[in-house]
């Protein structure tokens, strides 16, 4: 009973967060993605055709495009509609339209690893290798959102080939941003031209974002209140991992989850390989 009192109490004060109790409406379109996958990129991509009259940055892109994690129920449930929405949240059911942003896990971990330092949730000395322990074991404080592999395939086995869901490769967007913009574009229903696309790819690149991120990191409440020295907008690169990884960490991830990596197009490289056809229709070689 007290626990439920505290529920309300939250919520009607606005000091709760929204995460995986809201309400879902059928115009929503949400941006799903397991954290440092590519879902900020997104979001400011998004925001760019939607709003192609504002200038989109750290400073509005909340109010434009709320995060679950950052936002109240009440708060959320006032954003005008139809509603655009970021979330890490494992498969849900009652999302309507979604897209999905996924990335290489190897790659993911570094990125969540300069994260976590970055908001103090581990020292500087926290040894990576033990670092990717806890993510391939779900050890990480985000484990309310599964591991990588739980969140990612929560999703594709759920909703793949829906016409409800648009998968998009983190990798596909750093080879041909406007090409994987233009599927957004198409999917979510916006008209657009080729200037348009251009305009929002433009403005949303790796380098003006860093650049905006320096300018109002003291807004952004994602940034206002951690430290300074380590970027919230890191490279936007693929493929660090093969340097920055130890080979024994990449092959902890790459025997956990073999499969649906291979099914994404993450070639491995921990033993021998052996063709397959993977769900979505497309064949790679698989190490086993």
């Amino acid at each position: 009973m007290l626990y439920g009192a505290k529920t309300i109490a939250k919520y009607l004060l606005g000091t709760d967060r929204a995460d995986r109790n809201f309400a879902v409406f059928p115009d929503d379109t949400m941006i799903v993605s397991y954290p440092r996958s590519g879902n900020t990129w997104m979001r400011f991509l998004v925001a760019h055709l939607l709003h192609p009259d504002l200038a989109i940055s750290f400073a509005n892109i909340e109010t434009l495009i709320p995060d679950t994690a950052a936002i109240s129920s009440r708060a959320l449930k006032r954003v005008p509609r139809p509603r655009t929405i970021k979330s890490h949240e494992y498969f849900d059911h009652r999302y309507p339209k979604t897209i999905y942003i996924v990335r290489d896990p190897r790659d993911v971990v570094l990125s969540f690893y300069d994260f976590q330092r970055k908001y103090g949730q581990i020292e500087d000395s926290f040894p990576l290798e033990m670092y990717v322990n806890d993510f391939v074991l779900g050890r990480l404080n985000s484990a309310s959102w599964g591991t990588w592999a739980e969140n990612v395939g929560s999703w594709t086995s759920s909703r793949y080939g829906s016409h409800r869901f648009l998968l998009v490769r983190f990798e596909d967007m750093l080879s041909d941003t406007k090409l994987q913009l233009a599927r957004v574009a198409d999917f979510i229903g916006v008209a657009t031209s080729s200037a348009m696309l251009d305009r929002a790819v433009m403005h949303s690149s790796a380098g003006r974002m860093r650049k905006l991120e320096k300018q109002q990191e003291h807004q952004w409440t994602a940034t206002q209140n951690h430290r300074k020295d380590i970027p919230f907008v890191r490279t936007a690169k693929a493929g660090g991992w093969k340097n920055q990884l130890p080979r024994e960490s990449a092959v902890q991830i790459e025997q956990a989850w073999t499969p649906l990596m291979v099914s994404l197009g993450y070639p491995v490289d921990s033993c021998r390989r052996e063709a397959i056809q993977h769900p979505f229709g497309i064949s790679y070689s698989i190490s086993l």
